[in-house]
């Protein structure tokens, strides 16, 4: 939005004055979420489990896009990839906040941001509840088996629900629209909302199916695999613009321009889900040199 815009908009605070179509471009918040969601994917896999790996002294053997097999499967490999998740969303939250000019920039990073801290969350919360997954693997054998359990389960629900999903919600205001901070306009700030959140958890959902589905270790449990850390793990995105009804997260002063159409964000989409889907879909073996 331009200078000239922006001093009409604050003068006259109605939505008669404001452009008829200020809506983010719809194609390339699918575009950007379909980069974040490959990026936060290698971020948990790779870096995280197959870091790990080599930094304790293993061989890397095979990564996908929802399962990586390291050839001394220890506590620490499990712990990996949670562990990377934290750091990164912690990265990704500065490089949002730093990020000004650019609405798909900053929107980029606030995906990468809110994907790593929900998948770090979600994982406290489904190992601790249901017994499975990279922190039960990580606890296994602890006594008593009940307590660790719990701790996880709370653990998972304190940071998700009460520290992830407000922060992500606070990061996003910027993105809510100027109509919504002049008028205190709640159904547009909750309409832009939605189409912000729920837009990429179901592009990210579909796409970590998609892949995890050409998994050779056995299709239909990867295909719940994928599922589960995907619209389990994101599952925050789907509901949290109902946050924005009330008055716990505030109107964001500052406002981003517009998301527009970029072809360049749609065309590394493309490139990037492919390579997604065919390459680290069926999984990428490591052979010893």
């Amino acid at each position: 939005m331009a200078a000239d815009d922006v001093s009409d908009a604050t003068a006259k605070p109605n939505s008669s004055y404001l452009p008829a179509a200020t809506q983010p471009d719809l194609l390339t918040v699918v575009a950007i979420a379909i980069v974040a969601t490959v990026i936060a994917d290698l971020i948990h896999e790779g870096v995280g489990h197959g870091g790990m790996c080599i930094a304790t002294g293993g061989r890397p053997l095979v990564l996908s896009t929802v399962h990586f097999e390291c050839s001394a499967d220890t506590r620490m490999v499990a712990a990996g990839g949670t562990l990377a998740n934290l750091l990164f969303g912690a990265l990704f939250w500065a490089a949002a906040r730093v990020t000004k000019r650019s609405a798909c920039w900053r929107y980029f990073f606030w995906l990468l941001m809110t994907f790593n801290l929900f998948q770090a969350g979600g994982y406290f919360l489904f190992s601790g509840i249901g017994n499975i997954g990279d922190w039960a693997g990580v606890v296994d054998g602890w006594q008593p088996a009940w307590a660790w359990r719990v701790g996880l389960a709370a653990l998972g629900m304190v940071t998700y629900f009460l520290i992830f999903v407000p922060l992500s919600l606070r990061e996003l205001g910027p993105f809510l629209g100027r109509s919504a901070l002049l008028e205190k306009d709640t159904r547009s700030r909750v309409r832009r909302a939605r189409l912000l959140t729920v837009t990429p958890y179901l592009t990210a959902g579909v796409l970590a199916c998609i892949a995890g589905a050409l998994n050779p270790v056995g299709p239909l449990l990867i295909l719940l695999s994928a599922a589960a850390a995907s619209f389990g793990g994101n599952s925050g995105m789907a509901w949290m613009w109902k946050l924005l009804y009330g008055s716990r997260i505030p109107y964001s002063e500052f406002q981003m321009p517009e998301i527009e159409r970029s072809w360049s964000w749609i065309a590394a989409a493309v490139i990037v889900a492919i390579g997604f889907v065919a390459e680290l879909g069926p999984g990428v073996k490591f052979y010893p040199l």
